[in-house]
């Protein structure tokens, strides 16, 4: 790599190092966890991850041209499709849009491609597989979006596969590139990552109930509410007892809660001297368990605001994950203690 290589690449790098904490303050906090050979690539991949939702989120877009937009971003990564020119077209399309914090994150793509083609082969064919799965299944289920959720739960699992279990395959082979003690339980690993996606993702669904509504979005489980005697359809209708729809939601947070214990299952399975990497998953799992009881105890909650945990609990659940982070022991211990009352026998 030329001097000028190099210089340009430590400019793209420090872009990526300022934007990340205007588009995620949550990873802009944890990926500094991680080992510092592993920390480019999880930060470059969130960004990938970043530009592929917006697509995805934003309502100016209509159906195909979201498809189009999609096709051309995962031929960038792979170098078939001009990263300026993408970044142009997205950026033109999305000129009204709201969050100036993406908007410059997409203005940009051609910086965070930049790192993408300088990772090692293995980092980059994660990423790429990642934001492809991803895409396709955004697309697929674009088409399914609505106001009254998905058909069951079996939709919902393939939701969360798209959206957050790729990332957690993704994830789960770049820390066996790093490592090859971590590389020996990979698929067991690998087994566990799509349930350790689901749990965070299926936590995040719960939590933003309201504000995906107001996008006229629903990614709730019809079957599971139809089978506690309430119909999404009347999920604004005060007139309606909630009595069906708290049980339905006390259902699913139970299950979040055990694809929450899957996760904590793959964190342990991570070799105890790899702090960083255990460290970057608990302070994850924390925060989801801590918004889970929160969901559990706010029945009657109307924003995802309602039931975000404190910065005091965030602090409190980095504290005592790094003073635990090797002792497997006292790890199982607090979940259980902290998710006692999150299963449906409570």
């Amino acid at each position: 790599m030329s001097h000028n290589e190099i210089a340009c690449i430590d400019d793209c790098l420090e872009f990526q190092n300022k934007i990340l904490p205007g588009v995620s303050r949550t990873f802009a906090l944890t990926i500094p966890q991680l080992p510092e050979k592993i920390q480019i690539a999880v930060a470059n991949a969130y960004l990938l991850c970043r530009i592929a939702d917006t697509i995805e989120d934003t309502t100016i877009l209509n159906t195909s041209e979201k498809k189009q937009f999609h096709s051309n971003f995962t031929k960038a990564i792979n170098n078939e499709y001009s990263p300026v020119d993408f970044a142009k077209e997205l950026s033109s399309a999305l000129s009204s849009y709201e969050n100036k914090g993406e908007l410059f994150l997409i203005e940009n793509t051609e910086k965070v491609l930049k790192i993408t083609h300088s990772l090692n082969n293995e980092q980059q064919k994660a990423l790429s597989k990642c934001v492809a799965i991803m895409s396709d299944g955004m697309y697929e289920f674009e088409e399914k979006k609505n106001s009254i959720g998905l058909d069951n739960l079996e939709e919902m699992n393939r939701y969360c596969y798209f959206v957050a279990g790729v990332v957690g395959e993704m994830l789960t082979e770049l820390f066996c590139d790093y490592s090859a003690q971590i590389n020996q339980n990979r698929d067991k690993l690998l087994s566990l990552s799509v349930s350790f996606g689901q749990g965070l993702q299926m936590t995040n669904i719960l939590k933003d109930i309201w504000d995906d509504s107001e996008r006229e979005a629903c990614w709730l489980p019809q079957d599971i509410f139809l089978k506690h005697g309430f119909d999404l359809q009347n999920l604004f209708d005060k007139d309606v007892s909630r009595k069906g729809f708290s049980e339905a939601v006390d259902e699913l947070v139970a299950i979040a809660n055990r694809h929450l214990k899957n996760a904590l299952e793959y964190t342990l399975l991570i070799p105890k001297q790899e702090k960083g990497i255990r460290r970057f998953c608990l302070w994850a799992i924390g925060m989801a368990l801590l918004t889970l009881r929160k969901i559990k105890t706010h029945k009657d909650y109307t924003s995802g605001e309602q039931v975000k945990i404190s910065r005091k609990s965030v602090k409190t659940t980095i504290i005592v994950s790094n003073i635990f982070t090797t002792n497997n022991f006292i790890l199982r211990r607090l979940f259980n203690v902290l998710s006692k009352n999150l299963s449906l026998s409570n």
